[in-house]
């Protein structure tokens, strides 16, 4: 039997409910209504710099900048970028702000992740691809992976403002 990693219960990309406190990963803040939500948008292949783009300026105009934008910004683009590659073409992203941090979920209807996947090892140097999520987990303060046969959610998460 395929062994399922952290599976979470979610509705497909496009089918998550809109009402605040209803949370379409398993991220530890639920997805707030509008105050704190800076993007909630479906994108396919043609839209992967879009995305970026977005992402950027939401998080500039949040206070979010230098080297951990540009990481963060790096790391939501490597998995909406696995996403068209690898899990069907398209997919939903997310990003909000809460408790002090930038949260993004990126979800697919894809097959899943092999568990050898979720919890990358330093990829090796001749290797071609493979270094998405192991790339978030190195530019991002968390890293959630919920999957399963019915599709995946990436949780990243960076903190605004980092102690003096």
């Amino acid at each position: 039997m395929e062994e399922i990693v952290r599976q979470g219960v979610r509705p497909a990309p496009g089918a998550e409910p809109a009402k605040a406190g209803v949370s379409p990963t398993v991220l530890a803040e639920p997805v707030p209504a509008a105050p704190g939500r800076l993007l909630d948008r479906r994108f396919g292949r043609d839209e992967i710099t879009l995305v970026r783009h977005e992402v950027s300026a939401r998080l500039t105009a949040a206070g979010l900048g230098g080297d951990r934008l540009a990481g963060f910004v790096l790391a939501v683009n490597e998995i909406v970028t696995n996403v068209v590659l690898h899990a069907g073409g398209s997919g939903r992203v997310l990003l909000w702000l809460a408790g002090g941090s930038a949260w993004c979920s990126v979800t697919d209807s894809g097959p899943g992740i092999p568990a050898h996947l979720t919890t990358p090892e330093i990829p090796e140097a001749y290797e071609v691809g493979g270094r998405g999520i192991w790339l978030a987990h190195q530019l991002c303060d968390e890293v959630t992976v919920a999957t399963g046969p019915i599709g995946t959610t990436i949780g990243l998460r960076i903190v605004l403002a980092t102690p003096a």
